[in-house]
């Protein structure tokens, strides 16, 4: 029962997983981020000069570049798509995407600094006293991200994998267990889009539910883990992942604190996972060459 219900899922997840990643779905999602920006940034042009009301959405539209910031929202959305479906391919790559992902949102962040700025107009001059604190802010997500960046680029060539357990059929289980665990995953960000989408036409206000999303995803970690020990009970391994999911309750905090302690904490997080990476490759130089670089 338990077989038939791991094979099932796995194949759906596959399916899902084809059509997610493919030119097709890629041409999809991109025109759509496209057209979405060209939309929203008709709507605020015609809100600005007063042809149209939005109502209780009337306040955001009022910014220039709000277009930008609902983009990368978007942006956003489908990346989070992109980190589940990596989840059952490696730990190691999952936590790799969590952080790009982060890295993407103090991007985001930058954007929403700039749209602080009281008073801004494309004709008119700035007001000094109305900078300070959005720009400072800017520049820390912007020098934060790029921190991340920089470490992820270290880390993805430094980066090494090694199966879980040398028998095929237990490596194979192991990999159709975080499908299942992946495919809930799925229907569970799906149901919060869905959440927010209506909140945002109820209320007029609309939070991307980025928090409640890792939320999952520490617990989804925590859950691997405790898969893992069923395959094997070797110390290194088990400590690595644990350390990833450590990493992951950073990011999380990350999202949860006021600049400019997000950026430290990401940066801690990037890191933290860049040293785990480095003393692992450490420890596997006297492993047997089963040992190979991931793709």
């Amino acid at each position: 029962m338990t077989t038939s219900i791991f094979k099932t899922s796995g194949k759906i997840f596959d399916i899902l997983k084809k059509a997610y990643e493919n030119k097709l779905g890629n041409k999809i999602i991109s025109s759509s981020l496209v057209a979405l920006f060209i939309v929203t940034s008709i709507l605020s042009f015609l809100v600005q000069k007063g042809y149209i009301y939005l109502g209780s959405s009337n306040v955001y539209f009022q910014n220039p570049f709000f277009a930008i910031e609902v983009a990368f929202i978007a942006l956003l959305t489908f990346e989070l798509f992109s980190l589940i479906f990596v989840l059952p391919k490696s730990v190691s790559r999952s936590v790799g995407k969590q952080l790009e992902l982060l890295s993407l949102i103090f991007i985001r962040g930058a954007f929403k600094e700039f749209s602080h700025i009281k008073n801004f107009t494309l004709n008119y001059d700035l007001v000094w006293r109305d900078l300070p604190e959005p720009v400072i802010n800017m520049i820390f997500y912007a020098m934060g991200s790029l921190a991340i960046f920089t470490l992820l680029g270290f880390t993805n060539k430094l980066r090494k994998h090694k199966p879980l357990t040398h028998i095929e059929a237990d490596t194979n289980s192991f990999i159709l267990a975080k499908k299942l665990l992946a495919l809930v995953l799925i229907v569970a960000f799906t149901i919060i889009i869905i959440s927010d989408v209506s909140t945002l036409f109820a209320t007029g206000y609309y939070l991307p539910s980025f928090h409640t999303f890792y939320t999952m995803i520490i617990f989804s970690d925590i859950l691997i883990v405790l898969i893992a020990l069923r395959y094997t009970m070797d110390y290194y391994k088990i400590f690595r992942y644990s350390s990833f999911v450590v990493a992951t309750i950073f990011i999380r905090l990350a999202l949860s604190v006021k600049p400019y302690y997000d950026v430290l904490i990401g940066v801690f997080a990037t890191v933290f996972v860049f040293l785990i990476t480095l003393t692992y490759n450490y420890f596997l130089k006297d492993e047997p060459p089963s040992t190979n670089v991931e793709n």
